[in-house]
């Protein structure tokens, strides 16, 4: 029976994993992949990863394009070592609190830290499992903090999958806001208030009953963190869960993903042209209820005009 070897690293993981092989020569000593990702990590905090290119991190190390392809033969695999450099190791710190809702408090905390000292790793695909050493590290820390619960193994990786989902989706948001701060010279409160006033201009009560509350109610410019609850509700569900399973109760696992039909991903011109039909009809379809609120509103202000008037 003939063994199936295993797939070859790609060079990128190989580099992170410390095994990849080096280059037979390079231009001079003072050249290695760690001084490229420095430097090529400070282009993307200053600058943002825009900024980021080998001809540029060449230039910042006083070298040639040609000679970082000796170390880094692609750019992609270079990506994936800055992000690897600023991901880190999560602190050891977590380790020693005690229970699984303080530990992945702390990851979560942590991880919102890290996109908002790196923000441009937000901007970088992911690309399946995290298989870097430091990104497999927080993987590894999160899931071990729920060893000792009577979670199953796909549930320990769904809710840390959760933590990490809730840290990049505040990490996206508070980046949004800095960026428009940086870019407009408004602070953090100010770019909240002109965002809360942008919303004032344009959504009504009648085509956004709810959202014109929350708008009313000061959502926009309130100091709460809505992420903060959001992932400490996250924490009292599986808690609740828990609990549950600690009671006897059987578990509950969810194995229906969200997922298109293929049919969708063929490319089918006919389909296409029916969805594209189908969102105009639901943009005349809402245009046309706006209409009818308009009319209802001027309906009900002629008819309190005209009783004023007898």
């Amino acid at each position: 029976m003939t063994e199936i070897e295993p797939p070859e690293l790609p060079r990128g993981i190989a580099l992170a994993w410390g095994v990849a092989t080096n280059p037979q020569r390079g231009p001079k000593r003072e050249m290695s992949v760690e001084r490229i990702v420095d430097a090529a990590v400070e282009l993307a905090d200053a600058d943002g990863i825009g900024a980021v290119s080998m001809a540029a991190v060449a230039a910042a190390l006083g070298f040639t394009p040609m000679s970082l392809y000796r170390y880094v033969s692609a750019k992609d695999d270079l990506l994936l070592l800055m992000q690897e450099q600023a991901t880190g190791l999560p602190p050891e710190t977590v380790r020693e609190l005690d229970g699984w809702r303080a530990r992945l408090l702390a990851l979560y905390t942590e991880q919102v830290l890290l996109y908002q000292r790196h923000p441009w790793m937000l901007s970088l695909p992911i690309n399946g499992s995290p298989i870097t050493p430091h990104s497999s590290a927080w993987l590894d820390a999160s899931l071990e903090a729920l060893e000792a619960t009577p979670l199953s193994a796909d549930e320990r990786m769904a809710v840390a999958l959760a933590v990490t989902g809730n840290a990049r989706w505040c990490g996206i948001v508070q980046a949004g806001y800095t960026e428009q701060a940086r870019g407009s010279g408004l602070g953090p409160d100010e770019v909240a208030r002109r965002e809360s006033e942008l919303y004032d201009r344009v959504i009504t009560a009648d085509e956004f009953p709810a959202l014109r509350r929350a708008i009313d109610d000061g959502v926009f410019t309130s100091p709460s963190d809505p992420f903060r609850f959001g992932i400490e509700r996250v924490f009292d569900g599986v808690a609740a869960y828990i609990d549950f399973l600690d009671r006897g109760a059987p578990a509950q696992p969810v194995t229906d993903w969200i997922a298109l039909d293929p049919v969708e991903l063929s490319g089918d011109r006919r389909l296409k042209d029916a969805q594209k039909a189908v969102r105009e009809a639901e943009k005349a379809l809402r245009l046309a209820h706006k209409a009818e609120r308009q009319a209802l509103r001027e309906a009900r202000e002629r008819v309190a005009r005209a009783a004023k008037s007898r």
